[in-house]
């Protein structure tokens, strides 16, 4: 479960109609007096927070903690209003075909976070890599893993469609079991070790503990599903001798370089959309993410023909 399914499962207090989605890219309409790089008529793309990319907190690489940070919400509408647009935005020197939309849309969100989940978890070429969550952003973790040259990468999952798409993408292993016995077949699988890094993309105390016991001693976890009701025990975790990093992800910091191997034909992530509808069947993409008759659904304003007009996305 990640955030975004807090409130359309009832776990977040709802009184009213509140516009969701915080992935997106589009064509600028207008911009406000104070926007100096950003032109309209300019296609972009941004993250779900809002950032100067000027403050100490994003010169560190963490603009998803800048220091005038605000929440980019209700992209799920015909026109969205992004704050701090010269920070926030990154425009393509030119309109993209409309074959590429999907995986652009990505890098706003989904892909951007599972490349910082294989950032985070110290992937590096030739390492062993446990991806722990078979939505949209871990598969999207194991193209990732893939990319930075991890040689085994080891999918969890149960579910058919999302096994194909994590081969396709890059996995060389699929693990089916949860929990402890997750935990046993990782180690049987590397020879009682665990894993180099492990890329933690659900975000409850089971796939937290299923992460942290299926590293190798001095390995990596990184945890990039927000988490909910995730406790750890200080001793167990001192004694279980692994590096532990996450966070929401700084998706600002990554996007020149995820624009660019989507523009260049090198990753193509837009295929964990399997379903689009136009915006006004939002409730239907909802219905089928939370059946699991889809990966993921991608909404098209009216009239929209992927022409480069503003795209949001709902998960």
């Amino acid at each position: 479960m990640r955030v975004r399914s807090v409130p359309y499962r009832g776990f977040e207090s709802i009184t009213q109609p509140v516009p969701m989605g915080h992935e997106y890219c589009g064509i600028v309409e207008e911009v406000g007096s104070a926007v100096k790089n950003i032109k309209p008529g300019q296609f972009v793309v941004g993250s779900f927070f809002a950032s100067d990319n000027t403050c100490p907190n994003c010169q560190f690489g963490y603009q998803s903690s800048c220091m005038h940070r605000e929440s980019v919400g209700g992209a799920q509408a015909p026109l969205l209003r992004v704050p701090l647009a010269d920070g926030t935005l990154l425009a393509t020197l030119d309109i993209p075909s409309a074959d590429l939309i999907p995986s652009l849309l990505t890098t706003s969100d989904v892909l951007g976070t599972g490349w910082f989940a294989a950032d985070a978890a110290n992937v590096k070429p030739g390492s062993t890599v446990a991806v722990i969550g078979d939505g949209a952003v871990g598969l999207l973790g194991v193209l990732s893993a893939r990319q930075m040259g991890a040689e085994r990468i080891i999918a969890m999952s149960r579910h058919e469609p999302r096994q194909k798409l994590a081969r396709e993408f890059g996995a060389t292993d699929i693990v089916t079991e949860r929990g402890d016995e997750g935990v046993a077949r990782i180690m049987d699988l590397t020879h009682g070790i665990g894993a180099d890094s492990v890329l933690e993309c659900v975000g409850t105390q089971e796939s937290m503990l299923q992460a942290i016991h299926s590293t190798r001693k001095g390995g990596y976890v990184s945890y990039v599903g927000v988490p909910h009701g995730v406790e750890l025990d200080g001793g167990e975790l001192f004694f279980a001798h692994v590096h532990l990093h996450g966070s929401p992800a700084p998706v600002r910091r990554y996007l020149p370089e995820l624009i660019d191997l989507v523009l260049k034909g090198q990753i193509n992530p837009g295929k964990v959309f399997d379903l689009q509808l136009p915006l006004e069947q939002v409730a239907e993409g909802y219905r089928a993410m939370d059946e699991r008759r889809a990966i993921k659904a991608l909404l098209r304003p009216e009239g929209d023909s992927t022409d480069g007009k503003l795209d949001t996305e709902g998960s």
